[in-house]
């Protein structure tokens, strides 16, 4: 039976420039390869050594990217090794399924949505209304799933951020701030939904996770094991469980570190 490998992307295997944390000397930086452009300018990168990595865990694993990004931004990602099958677009909202969203998937998560917490239009009004113009750059709403602000960090009211997310528990959805994107999601909208979902259609008996926000908590919890970096949302709240190793290394050597560890634990359940 396949092991199955679900990692977010964004800070824990992939970094953009700003989020490399590249602290040694020049000369001793890792050689990186560029995994995504947008409107012609590289974006994001993992180490080369990371690169063959993920190429020798596509070919032992069920590999699944599992992402918050919409589909149209994770399908400008060009990631090393096999193309995988599977992937995880939305915070669960969609499955691609080589490249194209499962229908019944999608109609399965908006009824549970509309069902359990209240609607998108709702939490929109509320973000235009409330955010302060003088840090707030982007107002966003993802694959019509859920909203999110792009702020300049070091103008943004951090108290804010903990009212909303109080406004929003209320209302069943979650807060999670991210670098400079603060996200509201509806609680039932998960990653571990989906990985549950492609774990049962490729009969996988192992599970494997890694993430670095609290978008990824529930995924690092319904695996059978989980990692998370040094860095993130749930680094700087101490967050752990008993299956989950936390692991030192921040920055773009902390997405080489996760993915050294995923593919030894393959090998070693193989």
């Amino acid at each position: 039976m396949p092991a199955l490998v679900a990692s977010d992307l964004d800070r824990t295997l992939i970094y953009s420039a700003a989020a490399l944390a590249l602290t040694m000397p020049d000369a001793r930086a890792p050689r990186l390869l560029c995994v995504e452009v947008h409107e012609s300018r590289p974006l994001s990168y993992m180490t080369e050594t990371a690169a063959q990595l993920l190429t020798d865990l596509g070919d032992a694993a069920v590999f699944v990217p599992t992402t918050t990004r919409t589909r149209k931004q994770y399908l400008r990602i060009n990631l090393p090794g096999p193309a995988p099958t599977y992937a995880i677009c939305a915070n669960g909202g969609h499955i691609l399924v080589d490249g194209v969203s499962d229908p019944d998937w999608h109609a399965t998560v908006t009824a549970r949505l509309a069902d359990q917490c209240a609607p998108l239009a709702e939490v929109r009004e509320h973000l235009l209304r409330a955010a302060d113009p003088v840090w707030v750059r982007k107002h966003r709403v993802a694959d019509d799933l859920f909203a999110y602000l792009v702020v300049e960090r070091e103008l943004l009211d951090e108290d804010w951020v903990k009212e909303l997310a109080v406004w929003a528990e209320n209302r069943g959805w979650t807060v999670s701030l991210q670098g400079r994107k603060i996200y509201a999601v509806p609680k039932p909208l998960t990653k571990s939904a989906a990985m549950r979902e492609v774990a049962r259609r490729t009969g996988a008996d192992l599970t494997l996770a890694a993430g670095d926000s609290l978008l990824d908590a529930d995924l690092l919890l319904a695996a059978d094991q989980g990692w998370r970096p040094g860095h993130g949302e749930l680094a700087e709240t101490g967050w752990t469980a008993p299956a989950i190793r936390a692991l030192p290394e921040r920055g773009v050597l902390a997405g080489e570190r996760i993915l050294r560890e995923l593919l030894r634990t393959v090998r070693g359940a193989a």
